[in-house]
């Protein structure tokens, strides 16, 4: 097979006229020519840190939608399933992975459950991680979320670090705003990568300390903005990632986006390709091509440099993919799960007034970064209750591994004007989670997810929505495109009740994510990230005095 165009050799920063010749999934030889076609080729795109999972798709169907955006490989961290179904749950993703012609690459996730402070559905042990790191399909330990716990050298996540340099891979790091002395006896502890910054100070800290920087841009968290001129600054120590990005974001676009917008900003085009292509191979030792002779013929051919149209994607010398079209179908497979909760009712979700004002969450859009806010409660009956008029609403997490009473507290501007949104996507352990503007709408958003073991939902008074997601309660293992779109008709209806959020679902998953600051819901209580601890609902003195 030969393909002419114009040949983008970014690590020899030129680009030239040439015929890139393949055989048997390699490439043989790129000859320079006098002239060739006015379209270029250059290796794939790979995203650095993903959780497939919260594309809503199995491994099989988000390699048929990311293929058409020039994507070829994915360093892919499995906590949300393995944090459901543990070693089961990472096996999954590794078989359903290997029935495409894709490019997964999967670590070993390191915090499962991400903290005691939760419930989950599996626990991986040390000697669990072990039995994953000896594998040569697992190619890292996945993000070290316990920071705090690294900083002061806590044997458990010490051993975790030992075992990972036992068998020669890497770590990733997971550090929202540790700075000065943490973040560097964070880095000095071996961990060589870091997703959650959201400045450029913070930024430039880390990379002084050894870090690498994933430069994110997901569908609830999107820092690529701020972050832009670390590309030009520090072009061999950056890479792009999505770490969670949902089908409807999958569809429009994936790491080629980042492309476009930083070379529109005026990035060095092969900066910016060198982090987009180059940078995730040299780190992790991707067995990716990089457009050189004898390496695998995983490259992609564009339009032009400026909008990077991809018209044909190739794996291993296979074209996998042209003019937005996938070319290999649907696989099948068939679902795993655990959910053992059973249904609530209205009264589960009261809460009876105390002393003191209540302790707010406040969501900030695009941010997974939470704040908090003190506020007088509203009351009825004893109880204090969603107001709308405030937007004051209720949040709730429900442990769906156990039947026990549910988690309530309460949140601002999500926005929404009636009805209610539940999801049984709750990073990281996955229990349901629910926001609404009435107990009444609350119990029938939870029991809906319930009943169909998993799913995104959207509640009025009149209407019962639903995208089940029968695998782990996490994804739906029917055609991404199809999901995409069901997924979009959900958010139309969430905004719809009101929320001004760009992406009401994914922000709403990440409300039970303790690891980020500043305040979060547990299926066990309010927490404090920033104290790691439980904290009351209501307060009768600020946190600080």
């Amino acid at each position: 097979m030969e393909i002419r165009g114009q040949v983008v050799h970014i690590t020899g920063r030129r680009i030239f006229p040439g015929c890139v010749k393949v055989q048997e999934g390699r490439i043989v030889d790129i000859q320079e020519e006098r002239e060739a076609p006015h379209q270029f080729i250059l290796p794939g795109f790979i995203d650095s840190h993903i959780h497939i999972e919260s594309s809503l798709l199995v491994p099989a169907e988000f390699a048929r939608l990311a293929v058409v955006h020039g994507t070829v490989a994915t360093v892919s961290d499995p906590h949300e399933i393995a944090n459901v179904l543990g070693l089961e749950g990472v096996e999954y993703m590794l078989n359903n992975a290997a029935t495409v012609p894709f490019k997964f690459y999967f670590g070993a996730p390191a915090c499962v459950p991400a903290t005691p402070f939760e419930t989950a559905g599996a626990e991986l042990s040390i000697e669990n991680l072990e039995t994953l790191l000896q594998r040569e399909d697992i190619l890292f330990l996945s993000e070290m979320m316990n920071a705090p716990g690294v900083c002061q050298h806590n044997p458990h996540e010490l051993k975790k670090l030992s075992v990972a340099r036992k068998y020669g891979k890497q770590v990733d790091g997971h550090s929202p705003g540790l700075r000065g002395d943490s973040a560097r006896q964070y880095a000095q502890a071996g961990i060589t990568t870091d997703h959650e910054c959201v400045s450029l100070e913070e930024a430039r800290e880390k990379i002084d300390y050894g870090l690498w920087i994933q430069i994110r841009e997901g569908s609830a968290a999107r820092n690529l903005e701020e972050l832009i001129p670390l590309i030009d600054e520090y072009p061999n120590r950056v890479m792009f990632c999505s770490d969670d990005r949902h089908p409807d974001d999958l569809v429009a676009g994936h790491i080629n986006g980042m492309v476009r917008r930083a070379v529109e900003r005026g990035v060095d085009l092969f900066n910016v390709l060198q982090a987009a292509c180059v940078n995730p191979v040299v780190h992790y030792g991707l067995k990716v091509g990089l457009l050189r002779k004898d390496d695998p013929a995983d490259f992609i051919v564009v339009n032009d440099l400026q909008e990077f149209h991809v018209l044909a994607t190739y794996l291993q010398g296979v074209k996998v993919a042209e003019d937005h079209q996938t070319l290999f179908p649907q696989q099948p497979t068939e679902p795993i799960n655990r959910f053992e909760c059973r249904p609530k009712s209205t009264t589960d979700f009261q809460v009876p007034l105390q002393p003191g004002l209540l302790e707010v969450i406040t969501v900030t859009d695009g941010q997974l970064i939470t704040g908090r806010e003190l506020m007088e409660p509203s009351v009825e009956d004893g109880f204090a209750v969603a107001d709308v008029s405030r937007d004051l609403l209720k949040l709730t997490v429900v442990d769906r591994y156990t039947n026990r009473p549910p988690a309530v507290a309460f949140i601002r501007n999500f926005g929404l004007r009636f009805g209610a949104l539940a999801s049984s996507v709750a990073h990281d352990s996955h229990n349901i989670i629910a926001v609404g503007t009435s107990d009444e709408v609350l119990a029938r958003a939870v029991n809906l997810v319930i009943r169909h073991k998993g799913g995104l939902c959207v509640i009025t008074d009149n209407e019962e929505t639903i995208l089940p997601l029968p695998v782990a309660g996490i994804m739906s293992h029917t055609d991404g495109y199809e999901v995409a779109r069901l997924y979009s008709h959900l958010d139309r209806k969430a905004k719809e009740l009101g929320s001004p959020l760009k992406a009401p679902f994914m922000t709403l998953s990440f409300m039970a994510l303790l690891v980020i600051p500043e305040l979060k819901l547990s299926d066990q209580g309010l927490f404090d990230g920033v104290n790691f601890s439980f904290t009351p609902l209501f307060r009768e003195s600020p946190p600080n005095e």
